[in-house]
């Protein structure tokens, strides 16, 4: 593994080193396609903190953001998908 590759990695940790993008990864793995409102309505946040969230999971390539006219519907992206398919192999003992 060279060193972007360790980049890259970092910055997928980083996106998904924090309890309420983790909280938003789920809400979307449950609820494939949602606009920033519904995503704040699942996950018990503001519009201001989940749009910041939303913004660090896609620069992490964790979620895909498509524009549907006004709204900006949300999905996971595949990375997404395998992180969330990671975690617990790191809460077993």
């Amino acid at each position: 593994m060279g060193e972007p590759d360790i980049r890259h990695l970092a910055e997928v940790f980083k996106g998904a080193g924090n309890h309420r993008r983790l909280i938003i990864l789920l809400v979307l793995q449950r609820y494939p396609s949602l606009p920033l409102e519904g995503i704040c309505h699942h996950a018990g946040s503001t519009l201001t903190t989940i749009s910041e969230h939303t913004r660090r999971l896609a620069l992490a390539g964790l979620i895909h953001k498509r524009y549907r006219g006004r709204e900006v519907h949300h999905t996971l992206a595949p990375l997404g998908h395998r992180i969330l398919g990671f975690l617990p192999t790191l809460l077993s003992p």
